[in-house]
């Protein structure tokens, strides 16, 4: 069975503190413990789907700095293939400034640099390795004229396209038609749609609207409740395990990632959203980004 997935998106440095609280708008707080994690949305979701059993390209762009070099060289140590990774000498790599506090919860600023020059006319080749992947997974940290280009060449090779619309922001209606499948959080759904979303109803209206709009299936994942997924086969909350959370940054991503696997190995979108609840479940009880996804023996053991 073909289980290549190629994720196209970004790639960065996170540099994280811990704090007690989050600080008003003009406040200076003391934080706590300082860590520097490989991080970027693409980059966590290759990570995951790679450690989640797949056999994972990445598609990106950096800097030609310390920070794009060590990053680079940590995706190639976990197996991923990196030959499709640009280098830009004139921007530099991507960074993300995160806060965490005590309950676990993150706040993020993202500085996009190289993966802000990822664009379309860099990625005249991709379809060859477009043409062998079972799942082609896009986020929004990169340009969207880029996220539209590879989801537009993928969905004309009849591929399924999974994107992650984070961080949030709109997209056209040409971009959502032919989606195999769309994972926005709450917040992310309620941009898309209008919607405000705070329960399974909601939910599914938002879901339904999405579909409208041409995406074939929909998982809006919901925190600790877990992810509310609506599809042909299956439609209904799929509840996460209860965890002591100590660090959200990457959940998503690795649900992503473990979507991408359990998808393209056949598996029912109820049974992918599940195992996918599980990892993205490990992920919360450990600290950073790329460091917190687990490995597939974690969930079968």
């Amino acid at each position: 069975m073909n289980n290549k997935i190629v994720v196209v998106g970004s790639s960065n440095t996170d540099m994280v503190v811990r704090t007690s609280n989050f600080p008003m708008p003009g406040e200076t707080i003391i934080g706590g413990e300082f860590l520097m994690n490989p991080g970027g949305k693409g980059a966590n979701q290759a990570v995951a789907a790679r450690r989640l059993g797949g056999d994972v390209v990445f598609v990106g762009k950096t800097g030609n700095d310390i920070f794009g070099k060590q990053a680079v060289k940590l995706l190639a140590a976990e197996g991923i293939n990196i030959d499709k990774v640009l280098v830009d000498d004139t921007s530099p790599s991507g960074v993300a400034l995160i806060t965490v506090d005590s309950k676990g919860e993150n706040s993020i600023v993202v500085a996009p640099g190289a993966n802000g020059t990822l664009v379309p006319e860099d990625l005249q080749d991709i379809e060859e390795i477009l043409k062998e992947s079972a799942m082609v997974v896009l986020q929004l940290e990169i340009p969207l004229e880029t996220v539209a280009y590879v989801a537009g060449l993928a969905i004309g090779l009849q591929k399924n396209v999974i994107l992650n619309p984070a961080p949030a922001q709109a997209l056209p209606d040409s971009l959502l038609k032919g989606l195999y499948l769309i994972t926005p959080n709450e917040t992310e759904a309620g941009q898309l749609t209008g919607i405000e979303v705070k329960d399974i109803e909601s939910a599914q209206k938002a879901a339904e609207l999405l579909v409208e709009k041409g995406v074939q299936n929909v998982i809006i994942t919901m925190g600790s409740a877990g992810a509310y997924v609506f599809s042909p086969e299956y439609t209904g909350l799929v509840e996460a395990p209860k965890v002591k959370a100590v660090d959200t940054t990457a959940a998503g991503d690795t649900f992503n990632g473990a979507l991408a696997v359990f998808l393209s190995e056949g598996k029912r979108m109820e049974e992918a959203a599940r195992l996918a609840c599980v990892a993205a479940s490990v992920s919360v009880t450990r600290n950073g980004a790329q460091a917190s996804v687990p490995f597939r023996s974690e969930l079968e053991g």
